[in-house]
């Protein structure tokens, strides 16, 4: 075999550039196993390297089915890397495994991929030959009894892969037209409003406090005496809770209506929300 058909051997195997490959080779002596071992250091090296730099960009991924269903957020540096065909077939396989095993992301981490070696391995590999960090970030998963879950993306790159994912779970096990539109209408107004919590009193007490000091230090600045100031203070809260709980949200699709009362007009027995996840790359 010659050396540049090593090369393109070395290169088909080990997905490292022709650079790469023609030194590692040169090291080996020519032996194709040893310069694809001393290419899988070099990558840990390099990797190790890569993870100090900033990772902002990336994708949402969606697995699983309507009992099922999970989302996992993988970052890159850049947008290009993101619409990358190596990435790409990289993030969908993970995703099905994050769905397996429930956004564990220790046991994601440790599981084998169709290659026969670990997320992490894959993952090491993957940064070497694109070369940029690439790490897992958020990984969220839906199953509920009873319940059917939705799912709307945005800004899709291609099938599961988008930039913004959201699933949502209904506490029903109808199947009609037009709790099919509803649950996908849902999922749409989610995307668009961003709820932090689906009732008020299950947003984070720490996210109601800092509100309430941003609300304070402005109704300081202009002068108001305390008294007035509290009454202010007590429904400009209230209606922040309001516009940020997804049950008393305006309905995207007819904002006289609150999401609530939209269901109620449904008139299905037992339909309520059981939960509902949002993730966005960038948030």
């Amino acid at each position: 075999m010659s050396d540049i058909e090593k090369v393109k051997q070395l290169r088909k195997s080990t997905g490292a550039g022709f650079k790469d490959c023609n030194a590692a080779l040169k090291e080996s002596n020519g032996d194709l196993d040893k310069a694809a071992e001393i290419l899988r250091v070099k990558g840990i090296a390099k990797a190790s390297k890569k993870m100090s730099r900033n990772a902002s960009e990336g994708v949402i991924v969606t697995s699983g089915d309507e009992k099922k269903m999970s989302l996992i957020e993988v970052n890159c540096e850049t947008d290009f890397v993101a619409k990358n065909e190596d990435f790409i077939e990289f993030v969908k396989e993970l995703s099905e495994l994050n769905n397996h095993h429930s956004s564990n992301i220790d046991d994601l981490k440790k599981s084998k991929m169709k290659n026969n070696k670990t997320v992490d391995e894959n993952l090491v590999a993957l940064i070497a030959k694109i070369g940029e960090k690439i790490t897992i970030g958020r990984a969220k998963t839906l199953a509920h009894e009873n319940s059917r879950n939705f799912a709307y993306q945005h800004s899709v790159i291609k099938d599961n892969v988008s930039k913004l994912i959201v699933i949502v779970s209904l506490n029903t096990n109808e199947k009609s037209d037009k709790i099919n539109t509803f649950g996908k209408q849902l999922s749409m107004h989610i995307a668009a409003l961003n709820p932090i919590a689906l009732n008020a009193d299950q947003i984070d007490r720490e996210i109601i406090n800092k509100e309430v000091n941003l609300i304070e230090e402005e109704l300081k600045n202009l002068g108001k005496t305390e008294d007035i100031a509290k009454k202010i203070s007590l429904g400009k809260i209230n209606k922040f809770k309001d516009e940020n709980s997804l049950m008393t949200q305006d309905w995207v699709m007819e904002p006289k209506m609150k999401v609530k009362d939209v269901i109620k007009n449904l008139e299905i027995s037992n339909l309520h929300i059981n939960n509902f996840i949002r993730l966005k790359i960038g948030e």
